[in-house]
């Protein structure tokens, strides 16, 4: 009996991200037939009732034959002289393609600012939400003719799982050119594929490296497993799988690797702040702030502060370390100035209340403005 994965086949909303291997040729330039079968599987799923985001690289591969660049540049400017070429070409192709199938797309192009700032967050949701119930088809992609972070972050992995937790999608598809996760290198006859993920302790003892053609793409099996991580703990499964194998995938069917979605969802909040912010500063904690922080729950306060890190405005994402061991522990939204802090660190909210008034007998930061990182949550 054929087993269907009903996760697939009952999710109304599909995020798919596909990478650039998936797209171009070995040296650049858009592989059409690719690029076409993948259209020809999205419109389908599309006719069928299903709201659809894709997320794409190949901006940066595509750009690279016009330009006669024989290899991915490794130079910024180059790169984004590649991105602006080849990201006409890119979405002009899905928008001819797509066209076949009496479905109009829009381009959506997002830096780093626009998943990590939050204001910037909710526009993003609304553009696409708009799109959506329009009934047109938003085509996303980092806009790397103008930003860097995200091209020294190298691929869509991580955009993707944070644009299906901003739709809240139903399913998140991630394709590339490996079939599945394997249990080591897929090129070793003794690696088996695995199946089905249903926490982290299924990828324990698995080795985990990079994998795709070099040249054209710079994700590996490391930022999808994270990926998937990432969505699946705000409810989302997740395949991974083959380009090819696209078609199956949705189906139902039982290829590449299925990851399950957490039991309970996170609040939005939460998880935007745990996964679409970058840290203004660090505070560093003392072991009895650690232990109040990550094992009780707690608020942080400044008695347990032994360094302050950055430059920030209260209101400010901040990472709270373990001045032990380094490490990050929880991150969370900061109620003073980076200036106003090393004065407090180390008293009691008592005392500094009687000393400087009832406004410092506050946390540095509240337990409902903080989440735990999962290094941390590992460790309890």
């Amino acid at each position: 009996m054929v087993q269907v994965r009903e996760e697939v086949t009952g999710a109304r909303r599909v995020v798919v991200k596909v990478g650039s291997s998936s797209l171009t040729t070995a040296v650049g330039g858009i592989d059409e037939q690719r690029v076409d079968a993948l259209v020809d599987v999205l419109g389908g799923l599309a006719a069928r009732g299903r709201e659809v985001v894709l997320v794409s690289s190949g901006a940066i591969a595509a750009g690279l034959a016009p330009l006669h660049l024989r290899r991915r540049p490794r130079d910024l400017a180059t790169q984004q002289a590649a991105a602006s070429v080849g990201q006409g070409l890119l979405i002009g192709r899905y928008a001819a393609g797509f066209a076949r199938h009496g479905l109009t797309v829009g381009q959506v192009l997002l830096t780093v600012d626009d998943v990590t700032r939050r204001a910037h967050y909710r526009n993003a949701y609304r553009t696409l939400r708009k799109l959506l119930d329009l009934g047109a088809l938003p085509i996303v992609n980092e806009n790397d003719t103008v930003a860097t972070e995200e091209i020294r972050f190298g691929d869509n992995d991580r955009l993707a799982a944070l644009v299906a937790a901003l739709v809240q999608a139903d399913l998140l598809v991630l394709l590339s050119d490996v079939d599945a996760l394997y249990t080591g290198d897929p090129a070793d006859p003794a690696s088996r594929r695995v199946t089905t993920v249903r926490g982290d302790a299924d990828l324990a003892g698995l080795t985990i490296g990079a994998a795709g053609r070099a040249g054209v793409g710079t994700g590996g099996m490391v930022t999808k497993v994270e990926a998937a991580r990432i969505a699946t703990g705000f409810g989302i499964p997740v395949v991974l799988t083959a380009a090819p194998m696209a078609g199956a995938a949705l189906a139902g069917d039982e290829a590449g690797t299925l990851f399950h979605a957490a039991a309970s969802r996170p609040t939005a909040r939460l998880f935007w702040l745990a996964h679409a912010t970058s840290p203004r500063g660090r505070l560093h904690l003392d072991p009895g702030a650690v232990a109040a922080v990550v094992a009780r729950r707690k608020s942080l306060l400044p008695a347990g502060i032994t360094a302050v890190d950055g430059s920030f405005a209260a209101g400010d994402p901040v990472d709270l370390v373990d001045a032990t061991s380094g490490a990050p522990v929880a991150r969370g939204l900061v109620n003073y100035d980076a200036v106003e802090l090393p004065a407090l660190l180390g008293r009691s909210t008592p005392e500094l209340a009687a000393a400087l008034g009832p406004g410092y007998e506050r946390e540095v930061v509240h337990r409902d403005d903080l989440v735990l990182l999962r290094t941390s949550q590992e460790s309890t």
